[in-house]
């Protein structure tokens, strides 16, 4: 990934005079981000995430024919210390040539098509989730995966550190102590919660309340059909496009995307509004409306071999924080997250990045 940055990475290893322990709650790339960075400088870091492993909404299922980035997309390189990082991994990212459009109306016509101002689209190999866990397995056994973090509260036998109550997947239960710090790299839902409504900071817990994320409900369909040499190419000439067809915000042909199975699949999520609106619904329910949607963006009335839906209840940043992170060095907790600033990886990358180096 070519970039013009010169900057020096500005976390290097070392020795700190007063190596502590943090606790990092999420592992998805804020929280990769920031637990990395704090291992860096020579400190111990204990990274819970209550799924079977990293990657938060940078999120890959892997299916009978083949695998989709149910979370992100792709992402952007804006800010020189993202592009640093990246170049770390060498190979592992690729740029995706997504021939983007944006479809105008229900009947799939398109705007604009082909919008080449558009900043490059990465994608990382085989599938989003790649990149979270490149960056995380650096950390070994300091990932403590499919373990939810359920109450933060003063340790036991030392009240000026934190311990933290957790669950595990089999409904184990284990108290967690020792820590100097608890820094939350979760959705503002999940961070009110475990501040206790305000119990824990109340400055924190009144620096979030304004955030607001809308849902996105996500459809990911398989045609394995469309590749066998009888049949022409299935669907619209293009493999991505912005839409403002009232169910239907983004669409992406996966199999267009580099290292990805070549069985055409594709992968919708559904607009704010239309997600909002339908929160509660069973995902039989969304699938066959977004199925509805697809065939008339695109002209597809094939029925999918594979068809799933699932609902991101926090997914887009519709009221952001509007700084990088959170940090009460009086109550030693501190919040990161993309939501912080925006939506976007970056937007994550820099906020766990920005949280460890204050905290540092």
């Amino acid at each position: 990934m070519s970039t013009r940055a010169t900057a020096k990475p500005s976390v290097r290893h070392r020795t700190p005079a007063t190596p502590r322990h943090y606790a990092v709650v999420g592992a998805g790339i804020a929280g990769v981000a920031c637990a990395r960075t704090l291992v860096q400088a020579g400190h111990k870091v204990t990274l819970f995430e209550r799924e079977a492993t990293a990657g938060g909404r940078m999120a890959s299922i892997d299916t009978a024919f083949g695998r989709f980035d149910s979370g992100a997309q792709y992402f952007t390189v804006r800010d020189p210390r993202f592009a640093l990082a990246l170049a770390s991994t060498p190979g592992l990212c690729k740029r995706w040539s997504a021939n983007l459009v944006r479809v105008l109306d229900a009947h799939g016509r398109v705007a604009e098509a082909a919008l080449p101002s558009l900043e490059p689209h990465w994608v990382a190999q085989p599938g989003m989730d790649a990149l979270v866990a490149h960056w995380a397995k650096p950390l070994g056994d300091s990932l403590v995966a499919g373990t939810q973090v359920t109450q933060i509260e003063p340790d036991a036998l030392a009240p000026q550190r934190w311990q933290l109550r957790t669950t595990g997947t089999d409904d184990s239960r284990h108290v967690y102590s020792g820590f100097d710090a608890v820094l939350l790299a979760v959705p503002p839902s999940r961070a009110r919660a475990l501040l206790g409504d305000g119990k824990l900071s109340a400055t924190l817990s009144r620096k979030i309340e304004p955030v607001r994320i809308a849902p996105c409900w996500t459809l990911m369909i398989a045609y394995p059909q469309a590749n066998q040499p009888t049949m022409s190419h299935l669907g619209p000439q293009w493999n991505a496009a912005r839409s403002t067809h009232h169910r239907v915000a983004w669409l992406a042909r996966e199999s267009s995307k580099p290292g990805r199975e070549p069985v055409e699949r594709w992968t919708l999520q559904a607009s704010a509004a239309w997600s909002q609106e339908h929160v509660r619904d069973t995902p039989t329910r969304v699938e066959a409306k977004l199925l509805r949607a697809f065939a008339e963006i695109t002209g597809v009335h094939a029925t999918p071999a594979h068809a799933q839906a699932l609902c991101w209840s926090e997914a887009q940043t519709q009221v952001p924080m509007g700084t990088t992170h959170l940090w009460d060095a009086k109550a030693r907790i501190g919040v990161a997250g993309d939501w912080c600033t925006g939506h976007r990886v970056e937007d994550a990358f820099l906020s766990g990045l920005s949280l460890a180096l204050e905290v540092i």
